[in-house]
């Protein structure tokens, strides 16, 4: 065995006398000298010596080696440190752990085995075989290509054998060797201390905190867990080095914690996890024994904020470790840093943002913020202070910012809302600044950036659930106006809000904008936000009116006066529920109310209790009137209960009993069909008691009460259903209905003819025999009227006055009455049967509508000479509503018809008829489209029609045509589309203000490009211009859709309109529409195309001159950089929309640029000469767009004007003259003035200063100029070498030139 070992160490010593022989002949030839690596083989010798241990074989090796070959210890180190240098995996590692193995062996001269040179080198190896794991022999041939040209024949052999021994390894990563390395590298730092060599400490703290990250790809051969035994070792190496004998443990573990920040701020991984472990558990371990410790650690906070990416993600992670070491630490250096935290958000935007998320962390993850079970005064405690500073960052400069802070607000709201003690502590915080908050959340609803008004409606909701009371209006007004935002998120959260207040009060005021802004999104393009407006109706007030129904009511005390009856009833109801009811039948919320339930009854999810539940509420509301002792003929159902459940009734047949709907038809038919119907103009009749009687209330219940009846006719007994099917016929024949149940008496008598029929055919038959009996006693009815009338009209000729006859008056008042509703009758059957023959009461209703009429051809027709229109306007408005019903049946009628109804919709002077006709001419164009196309400009007229109601049914109507394409947008449409901008009615301007930006701007986004210069002439009904002379429309229609004049009113609406079409162009688009601006305005008016001395083209150069120098026209540089891209990543975009809109604002601002130096300038120089000839009072408005224009890019006026600097500084001169002159004017300060005109001085006094530095002529060795016509004899008062010099001024050079 003896001989063995002396054997191996022979060996070691004649290959290591070898290699260094080798490196000394080569350090001849080389200045850089690099030693030999030690070969694979003596590295095994090596190894199998030390790993015996024994102290006698390293004894007699270091014997052997120093007394042999004269070698010293320190001679192993060079070879050895080669070989660690290798790129072979194998060889690197191998050589790493013989050199750890000879620093630990016993007795070793550690002093002399320990250099930094080798210890670099051992590092430098535990990186490599990380980073290159699959290194295989190529590093042994390149090892051998260099020293190949290093040396000597003795060398070149002893390489080759080196070279062959790389060769024949294959292997790749030996993840044993690299833990057995790592392990005795644990070890050396116990034997080593490393407070002599401070890089060398340095070093080894980055690359063990470097292991984790670069073993994640790497395959350990024990998965998971040797991954784990690995980073655990790495652990404990730092530990140990955080030792005062490796140097100052502050300046130590500062290092380590530096080392460990990358990981930490790391995407999730094990490596991240690892370094958030260490901190934790060992750091802060070690932390309680050693301040020095402690004191690194309390600043890692810090110091990871000051390093924490700007990305969302990326920041989010980073917050969530911070808050892992924060939680880790003491209470008292927990609060330092929230205090900390506090400072940051007043500091820059990406530590203000920070910040913002660190607060709602740290409240949310440290105990008792608001000093709950301290018993402090909460303004004392911590969370107090976080929480004020991100109230304060609610109204942060930056929309990022203003928009997390919201957010996070809320969602802090939220969690302390979940504890009692809390939420009593955090309402007293917020409720005591209730006008406080609710002025930030008015102005953050408002916010120009979608983020912070989805955020604020977020708050809101949380805030709502939190204080209870009472809400503001505005507000509430607020997140009813967002529930039509273009951006769903927002819709979203405005209808999550304002369901929350619609739970947690009762208030009318919340109901009715609920009911007014929720209910309309079940037409939402969005089906996730259909299938929650369908969900909250159901909750809010299906449910909620179920629940009514099923509450047991009181008894009421009979002697209570008659006044508080209505007050009774609503007690017996949970609070809000008739109310609820009664806004649901208002004629704006209806008709979302129809498709909501039609949509649940589609889908099955209506249940029986709300029918049912809608019976007891009109049950109950009769027994409470009866018990009052009230006649029952004064009664009245709660509004809203009746309209719902014939909604409901359609899918719910069998919960609704036919007892019930009986009863209430013989009590409304018996007391309500007799009452005598009064316009809507005069006021109701008061009783005694106190109680209205009102008419249409009874009929509305009649019209809801017949739908319901038909919805469940399928349930109802034969002989019932018979005999109702009779007395509707007896009560329709009768002709003296109100018109609105004649559709509900027709649809449902025709409903009940089909369930009585035993097949199709039988119930057509039925139905027919019916209708031609009522439209025969229609005709004859008609008929005798007309006959009637002009009798009557004969006769008044013959008196002069008429007679009066209160008898006759009320038989006429009758007649009409019957004539009306018959005209009406027949429209309702031309509905349910298209088909039926209406030749003859066409010609009848033809009579009518020409009745009077002055054209000769119409007069040779039979009928009253006298206009019914005079005699008979409520039969006149319905013949024409009726043939209109008649020309949609019919296509031949529509074609000779439909020229007479845009005829009376000129012409007609009654606002009633002109919205009827409106509204027939839409239904004409969805029908007939090619034969109303023409008339399209006609029908636009009524945009300006004086009354209100007109203008928005119009409005209205065809912006469904065009949306739905059967209307184009060319022509005058779109140009007179943009009155309702400027309209009178504020709820037309609202609806033109959504259509343009909304709608349009998804749908047509280049039409306000196209026709913003167009808009310019026509709005000032400027003809002037040679290539803009409009020759559509006659003069009358030109003036109506203008806005001329030059006061202030005018011009304020017409810039209205320009900024309105300014906001929907694309910045591309707002730079082309700049450029049209100059040339076909500007320059045509310069060139003499348009006419400057007219008033109307003096209109459009002056709003051109506003328009360009409008803030809304111009592009900044910073569009579309780095603020837009951090909120494109706020509502979750990439890095790459950011950059690309980056991209996309620096080419936009170039392009300005280059525009505005090619284009504008010569372009305002031209005209601005121009209107100094004529004198013109448009200089003013061009020298203020200029100053504007040349303000933004003061920068750029030397490059804008570099080929004349004499006119650069005119310019300057004249600009600060006309500032100087408009701050006098308006009555400015005389500091100010004086200020102004001095520095325009100052400026004409360096260029004269200039000029008189030039030579005079006659020195100068240049051809004489001839003097101009009388130039010398009229300025005689001014020396003649200035004249000279400014006649010549453009032939010398500014100061700037002269180098």
């Amino acid at each position: 065995m003896e001989e063995e070992e002396d054997a191996t160490i022979s060996r070691i010593i004649a290959d290591l006398e070898e290699t260094l022989a080798n490196s000394s002949s080569n350090s001849n030839h080389n200045h850089h000298h690099q030693a030999a690596p030690i070969s694979h083989s003596t590295l095994k010798d090596l190894q199998s010596l030390l790993d015996a241990n024994d102290p006698d074989i390293v004894f007699r090796f270091f014997d052997n080696l120093s007394s042999k070959k004269n070698f010293s210890a320190s001679s192993l180190i060079p070879p050895i440190s080669s070989a660690m240098d290798s790129t072979t995996t194998n060889l690197s590692l191998s050589a790493s752990k013989v050199y750890l193995s000879l620093l630990l062996s016993p007795n070793a001269p550690v002093f002399t085995l320990f250099t930094p040179v080798a210890f670099l080198s051992l590092l430098r190896s535990i990186r490599r075989s990380l980073k290159n794991p699959q290194q295989g022999s190529s590093g042994g041939s390149n090892l051998l290509v260099r020293c190949k040209k290093k040396g000597r024949a003795r060398g070149k052999r002893n390489v080759e054998r080196v070279s062959d021994e790389f060769n024949n390894d294959k292997s790749g990563f030996d993840a044993k060797m690299f833990f057995f390395v790592m392990k005795k590298l644990e070890s050396v730092m116990g034997l080593i201390h490393l407070n002599r060599f401070p890089d060398s400490l340095k070093s080894l703290i980055q690359t063990v905190t470097e292991i984790p990250v670069l073993s994640l790809s790497l395959e350990l051969g024990g998965g998971l867990g040797s991954y784990g035994n690995l980073i655990n070792l790495c652990g404990r190496i730092l530990s140990k080095l955080m030792r005062s004998e490796h140097g100052s443990v502050e300046s130590t573990a500062a290092e380590v914690l530096k080392s460990l920040t990358p990981l930490i701020l790391m995407g999730k991984c094990q490596a991240r996890t690892f370094a958030l472990g260490f901190l934790s558990n060992q750091m802060m371990s070690m932390a309680k024994e050693s301040e020095e410790i402690k004191k690194a650690v309390v600043n890692l906070p810090k110091y990871l904020v000051n390093k924490a990416p700007e990305k969302a993600e990326p920041r989010g992670l980073a917050v969530e470790a911070i808050m892992e070491i924060v939680k880790a630490m003491e209470v008292e250096d927990q609060i330092g840093f929230s205090e900390y935290s506090v400072k940051m958000s007043r500091g820059k935007a990406n530590l203000r943002l920070l910040a913002v998320d660190l607060m709602l962390t740290i409240m949310m993850s440290l105990r008792d913020p608001l000093g709950v079970n301290l018993c402090v005064e909460v303004e004392n405690s911590w969370g107090f202070s976080c929480l004020e500073a991100l109230i304060q960052r609610c109204s942060d400069s930056s929309a990022v910012i203003r928009a997390r802070a919201l957010s996070n607000l809320a969602q802090l709201v939220g969690f302390f809302s979940n504890d009692d003690r809390t939420r009593r502590v955090l309402k007293q915080v917020i409720g005591s600044e209730e006008g406080k908050m609710n002025g930030l959340l008015r102005k953050r609803c408002t916010d120009e950036k979608a983020a912070v008004r989805k955020a604020a409606l977020l708050l809101i909701t949380k805030v709502t659930s939190l204080l209870g009371g009472s809400i503001d209006k505005f507000i509430l007004k607020t997140m009813g106006m967002s529930c039509s935002d273009p951006l769903v998120s927002i819709r979203k959260a405005a209808i999550t809000a304002l369901s929350e207040a619609s739970r947690k009060f009762s208030d009318q005021s919340v109901t009715t904008e609920w009911l007014h802004s929720v209910p309309p999104l079940i037409t939402d393009n969005e089906s996730s936000l259909q299938e929650e407006c369908e969900n909250l109706f159901l909750e809010l007030v299906l449910d909620r009116v179920s629940r009514a129904g099923s509450t047991n009511h009181p008894h009421h005390n009979s002697n209570v006066k008659a006044r508080s009856i209505l007050g009774d009833i609503e007690l017996s109801f949970p609070e809000g529920v008739l109310g609820l009811l009664k806004e649901i039948c208002n004629g704006e919320v209806s008709p979302w109310v129809k498709k909501i339930c039609t949509s649940l009854g589609k889908k099955k999810r209506l249940k029986p209790k709300i029918a049912v539940a809608l019976q007891d509420i009109i049950r109950s509301s009769e027994s409470i009137w009866l018990s009052h002792t009230m006649p029952i003929e004064k009664w009245t159902a709660p509004p809203g209960a009746w309209f719902l459940l014939s909604e409901v009734s359609a899918y719910l047949p069998k919960a609704v009993e036919w007892e019930f709907l009986h009863h209430h038809w013989r009590l409304l038919d018996k007391y309500g069909a007799g009452v005598e119907f009064k316009s809507s103009f005069e006021p109701e009749d008061e009783h005694e008691d106190g109680i209205v009687s009102n008419s249409v209330s009874w009929a509305g219940d009649r019209v809801f009460l017949l739908q319901t009846i038909s919805n469940v006719s399928v349930e109802l007994p034969p002989e019932p259903a018979a005999d109702l099917a009779h007395n509707l016929l007896n009560r329709v024949e009768g002709f003296d209905m109100h018109p609105t149940e004649v559709n509900a008496h027709v649809k449902a008598l025709r409903t009940l003819c089909k369930r009585k029929a035993t097949n199709p055919e039988e119930a057509d038959m039925l139905v027919l025999k019916w209708i031609h009996q009522l439209l025969s006693k229609a005709s004859q009815i008609l008929e005798q009227y007309i006959s009637k009338s002009s009798v009557a009209n004969k006769d008044s000729n013959l008196f002069t006055p008429p007679p009066r006859s209160t008898r006759k008056g009320k038989k006429a008042a009758k007649s009409l009455s019957e004539a009306v509703t018959a005209v009406y009758t027949i429209g309702s059957l031309v509905i349910i049967c298209p088909t039926v023959d209406m030749n003859s009461i066409t010609s009848l209703l033809h009579t009518i509508i020409t009745s009077g009429n002055s054209d000769p051809k119409l007069n040779k027709l039979p009928g009253p000479t006298v206009s019914l229109k005079q005699t008979a306007p409520s039969l006149y408005i319905q013949a024409w509503l009726t043939m209109g019903k008649l020309c949609l049946a019919d296509d031949n009628l529509a074609k000779r018809y439909i020229p007479l109804f845009v005829q009376e919709l000129q012409k007609s002077d009654s606002a009633a008829l002109r919205n009827n006709l409106v509204v027939m001419m839409a239904d004409f164009c969805v029908r007939y489209t090619a034969l109303v196309d023409c008339y399209i400009p006609k029908i636009t007229l009524c945009l300006r029609d004086p009354c209100e109601l007109v203008r928005r049914q119009t409005f209205i109507l065809l912006s469904r045509l065009l949306q739905r394409d059967y209307v184009k947008w060319r022509g005058v449409l779109f140009l007179r589309f943009l009155l309702s901008l400027v309209d009178d009615s504020e709820k037309i301007r609202h609806l033109a203000d959504f259509l343009f930006g909304n709608i349009l701007k998804a749908k047509a986004p280049l039409l306000a490009y196209n026709s913003f210069v167009e808009a310019i002439f026509v709005l000032n009904n400027c003809h002037t211009h040679t290539g803009h002379n409009d020759s559509k429309g006659s003069q009358t229609e030109r003036q109506l859709f203008s806005i001329r004049g030059n006061d202030e009113n005018s011009r304020s609406k017409r810039m209205h309109i320009y900024v309105s079409l300014l906001k929907q162009m694309a910045p591309e688009h707002l730079l082309a529409t700049f450029a049209k601006l100059c040339a076909e305005i500007l320059a045509a008016a310069s060139d003499g195309m348009l006419n400057i001395e007219d008033v109307t083209g003096q209109s459009v150069l002056q709003d051109t001159f506003r328009i360009l120098a409008s803030k809304e026209i111009r592009i900044s540089p910073s569009r579309g950089s780095s603020s837009d891209a951090a909120e494109i990543e706020e509502e979750g975009g990439g890095s790459a929309g950011g950059d690309s809109a980056a991209a996309k604002g620096r080419a936009i601002t170039q392009a300005v640029r280059k525009g505005l130096i090619q284009n504008t300038i010569p372009i305002f120089i031209e005209l601005k000469r121009l209107l100094e000839s004529k004198n013109s009072p448009l200089i003013g408005s061009l020298m203020e767009c200029l100053r504007i224009l040349l303000k933004d890019y003061k920068n750029e006026i030397d490059e804008i004007l570099i080929a004349d600097k004499q006119l650069q500084k005119e310019l300057i001169y004249d600009m600060q003259k006309y500032e100087s002159t408009s701050t006098s004017a308006a009555g400015a300060g005389p500091s100010t003035a004086t200020a102004a005109t001095a520095n325009a001085a100052a400026v004409a006094r360096s260029l004269l200063k200039e000029v008189n530095r030039t030579p005079p002529l006659s020195s100068m060795s240049v051809p004489k100029l001839k003097t101009a016509q009388g130039g010398g004899s009229s300025r005689n008062d001014r020396p003649l070498h200035v004249l000279e010099s400014l006649r010549s001024r453009k032939f010398f050079n500014s100061d700037d030139e002269k180098e």
